[in-house]
């Protein structure tokens, strides 16, 4: 036929077969997505260079700070509801109590609690402390008697700080802490009272030098423990994470960097510090980079951007219950009299997203996932609505994050295994377990744990692609597309996460227990209708219907925090004894809270604290948003 016609049939030949092969959709994929993979990857090399420049020079939180000390003493560091504190004024702070403590004999590897609510003296404190190379646990200042007990003493703490605000806390288990654990109270004002046998931390303080102290003090190191950061993990009472110097650095550098924050923003938060979130994203752009922090004791949802007006911060902090309350509130000119030029944080759900940014006129929102301990950690820096990050489909490698298929028979809580006894790849669509690869001596990609290290093993899996390599086992269900954009399900194994926070069912499932005479007591978070994350339920094993409802709310509000209390009970007439616990749970979980479908009587707690019968015209009203959880 002549290569007239040869060459363009061989061509149209070749075509066929590319395309009937699917390279071709390879090659489409990584056309579209190579922008967004580039300027990733352009970010990624700039965060690890940060990184490693600050570990050449074996440099701790307060000697970065101290830096912008010199650089901007006057400029404003923290401010919280009108309070404004300088630079110069926070390192005066952290310099006297430093010298308090380091007087008193606190050294390099001592444990120091603090119990605080949100103000700048909170930062100031822990920054001082490290000045020692005092380890800090930051501790959640809604526990309560057991959990503040234990969250106490998990991380051998060798004091505790706690504010005059939470002085009735600390007085409740002063007599089950060690004897050994020194109480020092701030008050507001000088020479006030304080609890038996605690010092007054604020009036001590009056005495004390500015200067950093340096005589007789071991210098901390770049890869010294700065902070313990507490996390429900998958079970039990909260865990102590592990965070150093490095940690820090790179968690508040990566949300700088990736999602493109500067020097001269100004931010918002309204998280509590004790978390990663607030305590480490947002105060570090202070710390780490000299940028201004507006923080506020308790989150208000209408006042969220008349906050951002009033301080012209230019990035906000959010979680996703936290966009939906903000969202009904009623329409204002304060919607978008701000200056906000991006939003980043976790939980904004797919089914508001479009209404939020349109609504307040927020032009970027960098959703992000990870956990404080883990090393999955990735953020949306293309603005692709739902998405939590992404894993490149091209340069996989390059960030080793991965989707791996999971047992759905033990709530996706397990791995599931080939017969090579190897971990298999989820395929795009197909949710499963996220897991970062661990490579040590790498910030990025290293697993610090916990204090304890039972729990730390237990979120390692092992030999997931080839025998002996390890990676940190998020706990949690994702889904990635085509394109690698991926997508949060749910969680997995015994928690379950409310009111923005995470939910150990095995905390609550024994203080439940111990209420009812130690019944039988299952505890799991069901689907609220618009309503993001699980609300927790217990079932209860009470055929003779003999618990005391009034008495189960009264005792979970003294000992429960507000989002772990149980928003329905069921009181079951029987068990199925012949199933694990586990599934028994997974079957209770897919029941729901409908009392239609549902033989047992279920009942919901009210604004009021009070356990009250759920009828189907209550759960309609509940569904519609009529009676709020």
């Amino acid at each position: 036929m002549g290569w007239e016609f040869g060459l363009p049939a061989l061509l149209i030949t070749l075509a066929a077969v590319f395309i009937a092969s699917g390279w071709w959709r390879w090659w489409y994929i990584a056309f579209v997505t190579a922008p967004r993979d580039i300027k990733a990857l352009t970010r990624y090399i700039k965060l690890l260079r940060l990184v490693k420049r600050h570990a050449k020079n074996n440099a701790t939180i307060g000697d970065i700070f101290s830096e912008f000390v010199s650089k901007q003493p006057e400029k404003t560091c923290l401010v919280c509801e009108g309070r404004s504190w300088t630079f110069r004024e926070v390192n005066d702070y952290a310099n006297r109590l430093a010298n308090v403590f380091h007087s008193h004999g606190y050294k390099h590897g001592d444990v120091v609690g603090l119990l605080q609510e949100n103000r700048p003296e909170f930062v100031a404190t822990w920054l001082g402390l490290s000045k020692l190379g005092v380890i800090v646990p930051l501790i959640n200042h809604n526990l309560r008697k057991n959990a503040l007990v234990h969250s106490v003493t998990v991380a051998n703490c060798n004091a505790l700080i706690y504010g005059e605000a939470l002085a009735d806390a600390v007085a409740e288990v002063t007599d089950t802490l060690p004897s050994s654990v020194a109480l020092y109270q701030v008050n507001e004002a000088l020479q006030q009272p304080v609890l038996a046998n605690a010092k007054d931390l604020a009036t001590l303080m009056q005495a004390a030098s500015k200067e950093v102290p340096t005589s007789g003090i071991k210098k901390p190191d770049h890869h010294d423990k700065l902070i313990y950061i507490y996390t429900s993990g998958t079970t039990g009472l909260p865990k102590a994470a592990v965070i150093t110097h490095s940690r820090y650095i790179f968690i508040a550098a990566a949300i700088s960097i990736v999602a493109g924050f500067r020097s001269d923003d100004t931010f918002y938060t309204p998280l509590p510090l004790y978390h990663t979130a607030g305590g480490m994203m947002s105060i570090g752009q202070a710390l780490i980079f000299g940028a201004t922090v507006v923080t506020r004791k308790k989150f208000s949802a209408s006042q969220f951007f008349i906050d951002c007006q009033k301080y012209n911060c230019t990035i906000a902090q959010y979680i996703g219950e936290m966009c939906r309350y903000i969202l009904a509130t009623p329409v204002s000119a304060a919607d978008k009299a701000h200056k906000v030029r991006l939003i980043f944080g976790n939980g904004l759900r797919p089914q508001i997203w479009p209404q939020f940014v349109s609504r307040f006129n927020i032009p970027r929102v960098a959703e992000f996932y990870g956990a404080t301990e883990g090393n999955a950690n990735i953020v949306n820096i293309d603005n692709t609505v739902g998405a939590i990050g992404f894993v490149s489909r091209i340069i996989p490698i390059v960030y080793p994050i991965s989707i791996i298929r999971a047992d759905p028979a033990t709530g996706y809580s397990e791995p599931l295994r080939g017969k090579d006894g190897l971990c298999q790849l989820c395929k795009p669509d197909e949710p499963g377990l996220f897991i970062g690869k661990i490579i040590p001596n790498n910030p990025s990609r290293a697993f610090l744990g916990y204090v304890d290290k039972g729990a730390t093993e237990k979120k390692i899996v092992r030999d997931i692609f080839r025998k002996g390599d390890a990676a940190f086992l998020s706990g949690d269900l994702l889904v990635a597309d085509e394109r690698g954009n991926l997508f949060f399900k749910d969680r997995t194994g015994d928690t379950f996460r409310w009111k923005g926070e995470n939910v150990s069912t095995s905390e609550v499932e024994a203080e439940v227990s111990n209420v009812v005479g130690y019944r039988d007591t299952v505890v799991y978070g069901v689907e609220v209708p618009n309503l993001e994350g699980r609300a927790g339920m217990a079932a209860i094993l009470d055929p003779e219907r003999q618990v005391d409802l009034e008495l189960l709310a009264r005792t979970i509000k003294d000992t429960l925090p507000s989002y772990a209390r149980p928003q329905f009970v069921r009181l079951l007439s029987k068990v199925d004894m012949t199933g694990t616990f586990k599934l028994k749970k997974l079957d209770l979980q897919e029941e729901g809270f409908d009392p239609s479908a549902i033989e047992d009587s279920v009942y919901y707690l009210t604004t009021k604290g009070q356990y009250e019968l759920l009828t189907p015209e209550i759960y309609e009203k509940i569904k519609r948003g009529e009676v709020r959880l």
